[in-house]
């Protein structure tokens, strides 16, 4: 992008004799090099050129985000206020959480590859809003302790890290090399400011001391779960197995 095209080339040729690969894994793509992207051209692709991606990556970042926050940083009050957890036990409740937050990604990763983007996203975001709803309407009715709560949470983030995951693969592919970092850090801003409201929202639900109140704001997150995978069904783009390069041209 600033000129070094020789060194650039010698830099990839390095990797992949480092990689013990010798022939391309794919079809050669031409890249164009214009140098530096300003805002204007910036904010034309993403909006202009790449107007339904953007909208994919907006809508995957800011559901998993509200989802995310929804959850983890009222979980330790909800545990207090509902259930009567003792301060100093919170945090046992909050590990299979975390565990199965982390197994979600390691074991349904693979299946984004061979199964598809195009199935696994859109899977992966109905079944974590269907599961939130679920565990709200019963911890609604009471139906929950402590421990099945913590369960229900295990089993909800097992899946929604997987999604979550698959929304930041998504927007790490969707534009050019040269817009691809810049892009990254639009949506993640984005998520993030969305989903900063949550925690707040969650909060003054819980002060309500009604569970009633507090399954309104889960359902919301559900919803906005739901929403994000009709929306990759239909904006989604089968990127498994293809250069990051080829997939501008889409």
């Amino acid at each position: 992008m600033h000129g070094y095209r020789a060194r650039a080339g010698e830099v990839v040729d390095d990797i992949e004799r480092a990689a013990g690969q010798a022939t391309p894994v794919v079809a050669p793509v031409r890249v164009h090099v214009t140098g530096a992207v300003g805002f204007a051209e910036r904010a034309r692709a993403l909006l202009v050129r790449y107007r339904r991606r953007t909208v994919l990556g907006a809508v995957l970042m800011v559901s998993q985000a509200v989802l995310y926050n929804a959850v983890f940083f009222s979980y330790a009050l909800v545990l207090r206020s509902f259930f009567g957890v003792a301060p100093a036990h919170v945090s046992l409740y909050l590990v299979p959480v975390a565990v199965g937050n982390f197994l979600g990604p390691l074991l349904l990763g693979p299946l984004f590859d061979r199964v598809g983007r195009r199935v696994m996203i859109p899977a992966t975001y109905a079944a974590s809003g269907v599961l939130l709803a679920i565990t709200a309407a019963l911890f609604g009715t009471g139906s929950l302790d402590a421990t099945t709560q913590t369960v229900a949470w295990s089993v909800v983030l097992f899946v929604a890290s997987a999604a979550a995951s698959s929304a930041y693969l998504t927007v790490s592919e969707l534009f050019p090399v040269e817009l691809r970092a810049r892009a990254i850090a639009v949506f993640y801003a984005i998520g993030t400011l969305v989903g900063a409201s949550a925690p707040v929202v969650m909060g003054a639900l819980i002060d309500t001391g009604d569970p009633g109140e507090l399954v309104v704001g889960y359902a919301v997150a559900a919803l906005l779960m739901i929403a994000a995978a009709v929306v990759a069904r239909r904006l989604g783009v089968a990127a498994e197995g293809r250069s990051l390069e080829a997939l501008r041209a889409d």
